[in-house]
């Protein structure tokens, strides 16, 4: 059985071998053929070919006009989609994003108009040739990350460029090149003046991706945090109580713990933990006997990080579990000393297996004690889910039926004897209507 990467690569053949047979020139084009080379699986495939956009679409049954005026058709084949673009030579790009106007061309000039130089080569995969304009090759070699041509153009048609090339750098471990760094540089200030959304869609990808530690320290080395999230250079510096963090200050610590983040981790994971002490600077006091505190950062930083999420476009979902992960991440730590009823609802939070991934990395980063995570750990092992979360003994409605008046006191009725129910204390609906006579009935009357 083919595995969905090969069934993928086997779709985008196919692409090509149609446009072979109808007379036109098509190969594999851009992140692909420097993945393939790199020996990594390649998530898309893009094809560019010098059939023109009207072609495309004749060509084939499922297609969508992603981007027509600038040459792309989206071509969907088995659930798939690939990006088939026309060799195009490009006009000034006048709002930081897309080009004023394109021109259909040649290879070469198609080559020239992409950013980064390990992204601009093509694969006839009939041949298995490579076709490689811009030196590609010789950086991947190098593990190089430079701009095609004049960096400083490159970054002036598409700002999202100096992202993309912090990106690459983090992902696969290169160097970037110094005049593209000083170009990305100079460029950094003007990132904001691009749509939130597409910043935001390219930080999901470089702290998912791998190498997100690294990618810290490029976003702060080249002003983008500076331009972007402010807020997480106030770590720098902030000192925190060698007994507990021997690892640094507040930016330490969290570089550390970001560094640890998987490729292919979820974006709330990689964002909780990447603001999970973003208050800490603002919250940060020593009191008479120089013991200092960071009382009420957990609070405040959900606020925090929820605004950042919500900067970067993030659904309200990623914005709501971000600020949770950021909320609660130190919770935990109390699980041994809980009662059952609590400890229960914790576990039965939506995100609780996040705040597990989360606690772990923040452990991990200062003074490795796990004994309330394991703790946390047995506890989900020993407990079915009916256990951490059975259906409730007593409803709104039975008060009622009981005699009760609807009022503020359901509320407290109704958590109480949902922690008896989770200690342990009642398990029947009979009990629960018992304590409910022994307890609140009589008031009632």
């Amino acid at each position: 059985m083919k595995s969905a990467a090969a069934i993928i690569e086997s779709g985008a053949r196919h692409i090509v071998r149609r446009l072979r047979d109808a007379g036109f020139a098509a190969y594999f084009a851009g992140g692909c053929v420097r993945d393939k080379i790199l020996g990594l699986a390649p998530k898309d495939y893009d094809v560019a070919t010098d059939a023109r956009p009207e072609v495309v679409q004749r060509m084939f049954e499922h297609t969508i006009a992603v981007g027509a005026r600038f040459g792309s058709i989206a071509v969907i084949l088995d659930g798939a989609q690939y990006e088939i673009t026309t060799f195009r030579a490009d006009a000034e790009y006048t709002d930081g994003r897309r080009p004023s106007a394109v021109r259909f061309g040649t290879i070469e000039e198609d080559a020239k108009r992409r950013d980064f130089t390990i992204g601009g080569m093509f694969f006839d995969p009939e041949t298995d040739r490579l076709i490689d304009l811009v030196g590609g090759m010789r950086d991947l070699r190098a593990g190089i990350i430079r701009a095609i041509g004049n960096p400083a153009e490159r970054f002036a048609e598409d700002r999202l460029r100096i992202l993309r090339g912090a990106r690459f750098a983090a992902r696969f471990g290169f160097e970037i090149d110094p005049a593209t760094w000083n170009a990305m540089r100079e460029a950094a200030p003007s990132i904001t003046e691009i749509a939130h959304e597409r910043i935001g869609d390219e930080m999901v990808r470089l702290m998912t991706e791998g190498g997100a530690g690294r990618a810290m320290d490029l976003l702060r080395e080249c002003g983008l945090w500076a331009a972007l999230a402010p807020e997480l250079l106030e770590m720098i510096g902030c000192a925190q109580p060698e007994n507990y963090h021997p690892e640094g200050d507040v930016w330490s610590h969290t570089r550390m713990a970001v560094s640890m983040l998987p490729a292919g981790c979820s974006e709330t994971v990689a964002f909780g933990i990447l603001l999970h002490d973003i208050a800490k600077p603002r919250c940060r006091a020593v009191d008479s006997d120089g013991k200092v505190t960071f009382y009420g950062h957990t609070d405040q930083g959900a606020v925090i990080a929820a605004g950042i999420m919500a900067r970067f476009k993030r659904s309200n979902f990623v914005q709501e579990r971000v600020a949770y992960l950021v909320r609660d991440h130190l919770r935990l730590c109390m699980a041994p000393r809980m009662r059952k009823a609590t400890l229960k609802r914790m576990l039965a939070d939506d995100g609780f297996g996040e705040l597990m991934q989360v606690a772990m990395l923040d452990a991990l980063a200062s003074s490795s004690y796990l004994g309330y995570w394991n703790f946390c750990r047995r506890a989900l092992a020993s407990m079915s889910a009916r256990e951490i979360h059975p259906p409730r003994l007593l409803t709104g409605s039975d008060l009622i039926e009981l005699g009760l008046a609807p009022g503020p006191l359901f509320k407290e009725i109704l958590k109480e004897a949902e922690d008896l129910q989770l200690d342990g204390a009642i398990a029947t609906r009979e009990q629960a209507i018992a304590w409910l006579h022994a307890h609140y009935l009589p008031q009632a009357n």
